[in-house]
């Protein structure tokens, strides 16, 4: 067998391992593990958190007033929240926490 139908099999359980990680593996996220997670911010929000437009910039504010907002999006919605509720469904608190550290870091 080729090496390199070899390695597929690896990189796949890699992947999944990945992908399997326990909510504590984000506790202590480096940046570009949060960059990865702050993704699908970036459509919104503007790339670090900076917006181009009318929604608001979240670069550069306060880390405890972020995991505060993100987590009352996630439980306890308010009243006419539109995307941010379903964003934040897929998010643990470990994660949470990841996003408001790399935000709240992130250059204004």
């Amino acid at each position: 067998m080729p090496p390199f139908t070899m390695r597929l099999p690896v990189r796949a359980f890699l992947a999944t391992f990945a992908f399997a990680l326990p909510a504590t593996a984000y506790a202590d996220a480096t940046v570009s593990e949060a960059q990865i997670l702050a993704g699908p911010c970036a459509s919104c929000h503007g790339p670090g958190g900076q917006s181009p437009g009318a929604i608001p910039s979240i670069a550069g504010l306060p880390e405890a007033d972020l995991i505060a907002a993100l987590t009352a999006f996630r439980d306890n919605p308010p009243a006419g929240t539109t995307v941010m509720t379903r964003h934040m469904k897929g998010y643990d608190d470990a994660q949470i926490a990841a996003l408001a550290k790399f935000f709240a870091e992130a250059e204004q």
